[in-house]
Parts: C-alpha cells; structure tokens; sequence
C-alpha cells in the first residue's frame, strides 16, 4: 500500500512548508496553509501522450550553430489590438494566461477571438459556464464561425479525449482555477491543481504546436491567483484592466518571451462584444463647445503607445478646516509634490485650496511628463483662466521648479499634431538635436515655471 504523502501550501502565492503556520513567510499573509495530496511523479504519469517514446529520449547538448531554428509563421487575427499586444500575432505551440477582475470580459475577449479566427479549428472549454450560456454570449457577437467547438468540462483528462479526437488548431480554457487532474488529490482551483493541470496543458503546447489561452482569476490585491510558478511557466501573461463600471478597457502584458512588454491595447464594451479602439485619444478628449477652466492635454507614452489625455482640476477654497487633496487616476502622493512646487516656487497659496484632480475617461495614468500639463490645470482653476484648446504639454516637474525633458519626444509630438493641436510646450531641453522645422505644429520650449506661466496666460 502507497503512503499518502501531504504537504502544505499557501493559497495566495503558492509557498509550500511541510507543516501547517499560521503566517506565510513568503507574502505575509495569515491562515493561507492547507494541506494537500501530494505524489511523486512516476514513469506513466502525464494525460497528454501523443509524443510517446519520442518524448522520453535523452536530450544532448549541442552548438548552439548547430541547432536547426526555423521561424514559424504567426496567426494573425483580426483583432488588431491583441495582436499589437501579442507581439504580431499568435505564435504557434505558445501558452498565454489572461488574467482580469469578474465581469471586466476576459470570456468575452477569448470568446470573440475563437469566432474571428473562423479559418481555424478552436476549441472553447469553460469549467465555469454550459454550452447554452456560451451560445446566448455568442448570439451577441456580429460574427460567425464553423469552427468553433465549445466543450464544457472541468477534467483535464476527458479535455485531452476530446483534443485527440477534434485535433483543434487553438486551444482556450475558460478558466485554469476550475480544472482538476486526477493525478493530484486535491480540490479544483488549489495550488497542486492548477501548477499540475498547467503543466499538462504546456506540454500539449509544445508538443502539438498549437497556441493554448488560459484564463485566470485574480486575487484581491490585483495579482492572478495560484502559485507565482504559474506565470513563469506560461509564455505570455495579459492583464485585463479597467473599471467594469466604465466602457473602456486596457489589454496590458507584463511577460511577454515572443514581443516586446510595453504594447498595449485598448477595447470598448458594448453589447455585441469589445470592439478595438485603434486611436484611443479621439475619446479621451472631450468634445467641449466652450473653455473651460481647470483643463489641460498632456501627452504621455502607454507602452510604446502615445496618448493625448485630458486632465482636470479644481481648486476652491476649503471650508471645512482641513483642506482636500483627492485624485482619481493619478498618484495622490505626485499630486501633493506638485502642489509643494506652485507653492514654494511659483508663489501660489494653495495652503487653504481644495484640490480635486480627475483623469478624464477613466484611465489610470503614471507618466511623469503628464506633471506640466497638470500644473496648467491646476493654475487655469486657480486663476479661473481657461488653457487655450489649442495647446497641449509634455513635461516634467522637477522639484527646482525646473521643466525637465522627457524621452521619446518625437511621438508625443507627432500624435499632438496628428489630432490638429496647433502647440505643445515642452522642455527645451527636450529639442536639441530636433529638428523642430519639420513638424507643422509650433513647439514652445520654456525651462522654468514662470516662462510657462507666461507663455498660456500672459502671452
């Protein structure tokens, strides 16, 4: 009789201990050991089988001139978006995890690619909906596809019965937490579970050649669920963000080995599905019939991406005591810089304001070189002085109340002028070497805060 050997692990990231602790050591969290089955691996082991003895012989080493590479063709689907954030395309035998809050369409995306992909043979499993439902979400979708199987099962072992019969071209499971393998004694959605119905599906990957897509849950603080092992051994991990409540979101890829990590693609949900946003600053600006105060264009990069974002502020006098700082879609921590810098350095007395800044549309947004454009708006309600609509920014705040240069200069140029700005300030440390006679849009280089005070609102 085999001893069932146990051991114990951390359901937020997967630490393994060999007794039960109250805190993990690894994330810090408390009461997340449990106990699970655990097997040695043996000979016979493994669902997934068409390799056969081919897969067993030894490997050697060999030159690395001598290793036969030939570049296999991606599969480009008509979603311009997940290709630009998948590198070109998808690349054949790879293993992809998305991961994404509940409700943001993480099926949706999956489900509307294997209807576009309508040349290809894909295989849609979802553990957590019937064929019924994935018919009703897909009724919703403009496209259609003979080719598209849907399969509702959580075991890995009837999923590869299936594979073997259909022999699909892609592969997408909807989602990795709710697969169970009988080799592992535990509950579906446990460490053990999904590290080893992971690994069963990347050899299957590598094997067959064929792209698989894993969807994945995330935990509360935002990170995907299950062991950290989980995205060093997939090829491409995608996060889909973005308020649920709001009607855009953001496809990002924090791993990618076949492209570059700083795409980034941009949907719209409607009722028939995402539709891809190919120039997102169209509806990040706000179509206004008159000025306002307290509103700024700042020009940031999302990737390798330009984007011209709309800010707004407002600031008024406190009458509460305590004056507020509040900020929605920008570091609350930068925002109280920046106010230290107009008070200090530019001699404004904002000591007694409340400031509200909101990023308009809903995004979330990190670049420094968006600090001018801030700054513009925060003095436009201050001053109750509109920015000319004109005029957009691309610069960075030093704590001197200096305007530093920001890099890739040219591309927040060239967006700015693409959406019919006449003006951009920027720093003119930022134009040496530039050859600013080539742009029809009129570049403004200041290097201090009172030239830009002058320049928007003396000038």
């Amino acid at each position: 009789m085999v001893k069932v050997k146990t051991s114990f692990f951390c359901q937020n990231c997967g630490a393994q201990s060999p007794k039960w602790i109250g805190k993990c050591p690894a994330c810090g969290e408390w009461n997340t050991y449990v106990e699970e089955v655990i097997q040695k691996e043996d000979a016979g082991r493994g669902t997934w089988k068409q390799g056969g003895p081919k897969s067993k012989r030894a490997a050697v080493p060999k030159k690395l001139q001598e290793v036969n590479f030939e570049e296999q063709p991606r599969t480009v689907t008509r979603d311009l978006e997940l290709d630009r954030v998948l590198g070109g395309g998808i690349v054949p035998g790879s293993l992809v995890l998305i991961g994404g809050e509940p409700g943001i369409g993480k099926s949706t995306l999956m489900l509307q690619i294997a209807l576009m992909l309508s040349q290809k043979k894909v295989l849609y499993v979802s553990g957590e909906e019937s064929e019924s439902q994935i018919k009703m979400r897909a009724e919703r979708m403009n496209f259609e596809s003979e080719n598209c199987y849907v399969l509702s099962e959580t075991n890995t072992q009837n999923i590869f019965e299936q594979i073997e019969a259909l022999q699909p071209n892609i592969l997408v499971i909807d989602s990795i937490q709710t697969l169970h393998s009988k080799h592992v004694e535990s509950a579906a959605g446990s460490v053990s579970q999904v590290r080893e119905c992971t690994a069963e599906l990347m050899r299957f990957a590598k094997e067959t050649s064929t792209p698989v897509f894993l969807i994945g849950h995330i935990t509360k603080d935002g990170a995907i669920a299950g062991p950290k092992v989980l995205e060093h051994m997939v090829d491409t991990v995608l996060q889909f963000e973005g308020d649920r409540h709001l009607s855009y979101r953001i496809l990002r890829t924090s791993k990618n080995r076949f492209g570059s990590t700083n795409e980034l693609g941009i949907y719209e949900m409607r009722a028939d599905g995402l539709r891809p946003v190919a120039n997102p600053s169209e509806i990040l600006l706000t179509q206004r019939e008159e000025l306002l105060n307290g509103v700024a264009i700042g020009a940031m990069l999302e990737g390798n991406r330009p984007l011209l974002i709309e800010l707004q502020s407002l600031v008024s006098p406190a009458t509460y005591g305590t004056p507020q700082r509040s900020s929605t879609g920008f570091d609350a921590k930068r925002l109280n810089m920046l106010l230290a810098v107009l008070e200090k350095r530019g001699g404004m007395r904002l000591g007694q304001q409340d400031v509200f800044l909101n990023v308009a549309g809903g995004m979330r947004v990190d670049d420094p070189a968006l600090d001018l454009a801030v700054c513009a708006s925060l003095i436009s309600s201050y001053e109750d002085n509109p920015v000319p609509e004109d005029l957009c920014f691309a610069g960075e705040i030093g704590l001197g109340g200096e305007i530093r240069a920001v890099h890739r200069i040219e591309n927040r140029i060239a967006e700015a002028e693409k959406l019919g700005f006449k003006r951009i300030m920027v720093s003119k440390y930022a134009i040496k070497g530039l050859d600013v006679d080539k742009y029809k849009i009129k570049i403004l280089a200041v290097s201090k805060m009172e030239e830009m005070y002058q320049v928007i609102f003396a000038g």
